[in-house]
């Protein structure tokens, strides 16, 4: 984590921080604060950036907690010049994490308001390089690990299909001898009759992809009929007013690729204390006209 927090902090400040040159090196507090509605996520990235730059942080609030505005949620101490070097990177990182957090909330939420007892789950399909912080804001709002990475599990898509002679069988086969017996092997498949072969190759999971609702219930129906302990997963075009038309017994999984492309971000800022100054009511100065 150390090494991708100081890539970050240097690709803000390559070179030279001509603003951190004007602020100087006296000690300042500082508060962060959050100016809309979310989940707070992101804690310990924003931690190791402090940590890094030798400042304090103490928080207010809890992580998972829902934020309304206008709070407090950290307070932050040290160096004026290495706090506002951070800045802006640990912002970034509360706005993002907290976003994240607060669609996997709502997804949860919905899954909990029609009693499906199936898992709700993220995708690979993430920022390059903030994959560890999107994952971990997943946790945080209640939806569940998919595989991490190309490591983390076998998944055969239709690509890795079609470039291994167009051949289910073949291919769950060879992940299995490269992969040995401890690794799950996951199939994408667009019909019935490609799960069945999945299955009876030896596939623990198939995900069923860009299925309309009505036939994935049936397809699934008839898979844990034939394969009692076969995990179904659906997926591909699922969304926040679509995903209650999947709920059903038969489905186990439900991963969604829109909780991180897409997500909104929560607001945060960070403002230096001063007394008699309230940051979270900053004083706005208006100019007063003048006769020339």
């Amino acid at each position: 984590m150390r090494q991708k927090i100081q890539q970050w902090l240097s690709e803000d400040a390559p070179s030279f921080d001509f603003g951190g040159y004007v602020v100087g090196n006296a000690d300042e507090t500082c508060v962060i604060l959050c100016k809309s509605e979310g989940v707070l996520a992101g804690v310990p990235f924003v931690n190791a950036v402090f940590k890094e730059l030798h400042c304090s942080i103490e928080w207010h609030c809890k992580e998972g907690d829902w934020l309304v505005p206008p709070v407090t949620v950290a307070t932050v101490g040290g160096n004026a010049r290495k706090m506002l070097l951070g800045e802006r990177l640990a912002l970034n990182i509360l706005a993002r994490a907290s976003g994240v957090a607060t669609l996997a909330r709502e997804a949860c939420q919905i899954a909990k308001a029609h009693h499906w007892t199936g898992i709700v789950a993220g995708t690979r399909k993430t920022t390059p390089g903030f994959r560890v912080v999107e994952k971990y804001s997943l946790l945080v709002g209640g939806i569940a690990q998919h595989r991490f990475d190309l490591s983390s599990m076998v998944m055969l898509k239709d690509n890795h299909i079609w470039a291994a002679s167009d051949d289910i069988a073949k291919a769950v086969q060879k992940a299995r001898f490269v992969a040995g017996f401890s690794t799950k092997i996951e199939v994408e498949c667009r019909s019935y009759e490609g799960a069945c072969t999945a299955a009876n190759a030896g596939a623990e999971v198939v995900m069923l992809d860009n299925f309309e609702h009505e036939t994935a219930k049936a397809v699934a129906e008839m898979l844990k009929k034939d394969f009692p302990h076969l995990t179904i997963e659906i997926s591909g075009g699922i969304n926040f007013n679509n995903m209650h038309l999947y709920f059903c017994k038969d489905i186990d999984v439900l991963s969604m690729s829109c909780l991180t492309q897409g997500y909104k971000c929560v607001d945060f800022s960070l403002k230096i204390k001063r007394p008699g100054h309230d940051p979270t009511n900053p004083i706005v100065v208006t100019p007063t006209e003048t006769n020339e």
